[in-house]
């Protein structure tokens, strides 16, 4: 059974994101905020030493880190990201993480809209 979002885009709502946020004393624990058609919300807690190895994705990627600090790596560069940092991903960056320490982070993916050619 597929995950129910916290947050329905028909209802307004309030969650504390230190409250939601979920650590394991030895892996990545994500969830789905919120999800439409061309939006997705994950809130994700990393225990210190865990990564994501490369991948990409189609969309429009923002990275808000809440807690702790990680590495990102986009494209082969390193970027050393801390509670409050912001880092955009345009559309098809490679990219991977390793948490410096125990860290959490609110990721946001936004689909790209078509242009008037029909592709992105």
């Amino acid at each position: 059974m597929a995950e129910q979002p916290l947050f329905q885009s028909t209802q307004t709502a309030r969650a504390a994101l230190a409250t939601e946020t979920v650590f394991a004393d030895n892996g990545v624990v994500s969830r789905t905020l919120f999800a439409t058609s061309t939006t997705r919300v994950v809130l994700f807690a990393f225990a210190e030493g865990q990564t994501l190895s490369e991948h990409s994705t189609p969309r429009d990627v923002l990275v808000h880190v809440l807690s702790g600090r990680c590495e990102f790596t986009v494209n082969g560069q390193p970027h050393i990201l801390a509670a409050g940092d912001l880092l955009h991903l345009p559309p098809g960056a490679a990219h991977a993480v390793n948490a410096l320490e125990k860290f959490s982070m609110l990721l946001t993916l936004s689909k790209v809209e078509p242009t008037a050619t029909g592709k992105p």
